[in-house]
């Protein structure tokens, strides 16, 4: 998969499909958009990352699930973050982090070492950070030490060797079960659609 940065959450992502769904796993981006009262844009780095990881298909301005979608908003949500892993793991992004974990000494890494990953990015270092973190733990890829400022490998990563810690979440991170927006314009006022369809994504 391509080097791509997450600039969506997991809560924003899943909340698209499971609007998606209700829509019967197809519909224009157009309508998807208006269903959540947003502007295109607003939906595109969820939508972006979606197929990034396979779970839809974008043509002619139409998106549709992949086999692997509705696989994912059919499990359970064990079942959900498992897929999740998968495809992360596949992405370049991804596969590269895990492996300086791997190597690094006791199986950590610092903020400083995360930026210098994804520094091929145009994204502010410290967003990318942000995302990437909140990706990961969503994923149970790695665990983050906001103390220390550093990641920390978890078992499911494939290494088989257990975190070291279970520390907090780090400062600012989006919490992957809550029902935030995508609009980041106004991120005390989420919009009603979206908390809906992440609520049923929740309840499945």
């Amino acid at each position: 998969m391509p080097t791509t940065f997450p600039k969506c959450n997991p809560t924003e992502m899943m909340g698209l499909l499971v609007l998606l769904n209700s829509h019967k796993g197809s519909e224009d981006v157009a309508l998807l958009a208006d269903d959540l009262d947003l502007e295109i844009d607003e939906i595109f780095p969820a939508l972006e990352f979606a197929e990034v990881l396979q779970l839809v298909k974008v043509a002619d301005g139409r998106v549709t699930f992949t086999d692997l979608g509705k696989k994912l908003v059919g499990g359970s949500i064990r079942d959900r973050k498992a897929v999740i892993r998968d495809q992360l793991r596949k992405t370049t992004l991804f596969k590269t982090l895990l492996r300086a974990l791997e190597s690094a000494p006791e199986h950590m890494l610092s903020d400083e070492d995360l930026g210098q990953i994804v520094s091929f990015s145009a994204t502010p270092v410290e967003e990318a950070v942000q995302n990437i973190v909140t990706w990961g733990r969503y994923a149970d890829l790695f665990r983050y030490d906001a103390d220390a400022r550093r990641l920390v490998l978890t078992r499911r990563a494939g290494t088989g060797r257990p975190a070291s810690t279970r520390p907090p979440s780090p400062p600012g991170a989006v919490d992957s079960g809550s029902a935030a927006s995508p609009r980041k314009s106004a991120p005390d006022a989420p919009n009603p659609e979206l908390r809906t369809a992440v609520v049923a994504s929740a309840a499945n």
